[in-house]
């Protein structure tokens, strides 16, 4: 099994209690499924705030599972076995093998689309006994899509690939198909295991569908670049579940900035490591609020798609 580790020294952390913070630093291992840009921009955002806050020589394990959900659980075991004061679980993966290696090691999350369906809470309400964190979902994403969809484009088909055996991605691809309902939208599914059969459940599509959408699935957006040269070389228009999937190459998005989001999580953990409450009394579960669109010029330009002059009102436009 393949992990990725990048922990501080010991003799940063003594460099670090030389230069003002604690005599003891905490550690916390970090847990991530896999390694593309939102979920990284969220790792460094949980940094930040730790450092930012009175953490200057808190003690960082990373560790990436690469896709995988047997190493993900080994990450959490070790950290258990290593006593860690804080695991921080980047993901719906990352989060259920951290809750299922640990009920007495602080546990906080991010990038978690359903964060109840998944059985890390009990409710958005409602931290569990050791677990809280940040969902990354917005209610108005997924319907905002469909209906931009509906709304500008003369389709009737919609391409959708995901990971079928992936909570977060199951849940967004119901929500949706329940969206369409009504709008003369059909979903076409193309379902992967790995990110090695992204590309060709890309190429399946083409002829299948007319746009196609890929919501936050972790396994797919880790191989994103594959369905962007499927969608640039077939004039598909290509939607996103995430605004750094729009950087990558994906034609329009509403999403999160997920480096605050992570920056989010990392406020939670001060307050937790800080405390002596229960989770449950110090961080309820936080949802992201704030939605935009963002819209790929040179995308739409690769993908043969007209820019409408109504779209400056609503868009944010990235080059």
């Amino acid at each position: 099994m393949a992990l990725a580790g990048c922990g501080t020294s010991d003799k940063e952390a003594a460099d670090n209690t030389e230069g003002g913070a604690s005599a003891e630093p905490v550690s916390i291992g970090i847990t991530q499924i896999v390694e593309h840009p939102s979920l990284d921009a969220a790792t460094e955002g949980f940094k930040a705030a730790l450092k930012e806050n009175g953490f200057e020589n808190a003690k960082f394990d990373v560790q990436i599972a690469q896709g995988d959900m047997n190493t993900s659980m080994t990450i959490a075991q070790n950290f258990v076995g290593d006593k860690v004061d804080l695991i921080f679980a980047n993901s719906t993966p990352s989060a259920q093998s951290a809750l299922n290696a640990t009920n007495e090691i602080p546990i906080v999350f991010t990038a978690v689309t359903d964060p109840v369906g998944a059985q890390l809470v009990p409710s958005m309400e409602e931290a569990g006994v050791n677990i809280t964190g940040t969902s990354d979902t917005l209610p108005a994403a997924i319907p905002s899509t469909v209906k931009f969809i509906a709304e500008n484009f003369d389709v009737t088909k919609v391409g959708l690939i995901y990971n079928a055996g992936e909570q977060n991605a199951e849940y967004q691809v119901e929500q949706v198909k329940e969206e369409m309902e009504g709008t003369g939208l059909e979903a076409v599914e193309a379902p992967v295991s790995t990110s090695a059969e992204v590309k060709q459940a890309a190429e399946s599509l083409v002829g299948r569908a007319d746009v196609i959408y890929v919501v936050k699935d972790n396994t797919v957006v880790s191989a994103l670049e594959s369905v962007v040269a499927v969608a640039n070389d077939s004039d598909l228009p290509l939607f996103v579940g995430e605004g750094d999937s729009v950087k990558r190459g994906g034609f329009a998005g509403f999403g999160v900035d997920y480096y605050e989001l992570g920056y989010q999580t990392g406020e939670m953990a001060v307050q937790i490591l800080k405390s002596e409450k229960a989770i449950s009394e110090v961080a309820p579960v936080y949802a992201a609020q704030e939605l935009k669109l963002l819209i790929n010029k040179n995308a739409a330009k690769e993908m043969d798609i007209e820019l409408k002059p109504e779209w400056d009102d609503i868009a944010e436009y990235i080059e």
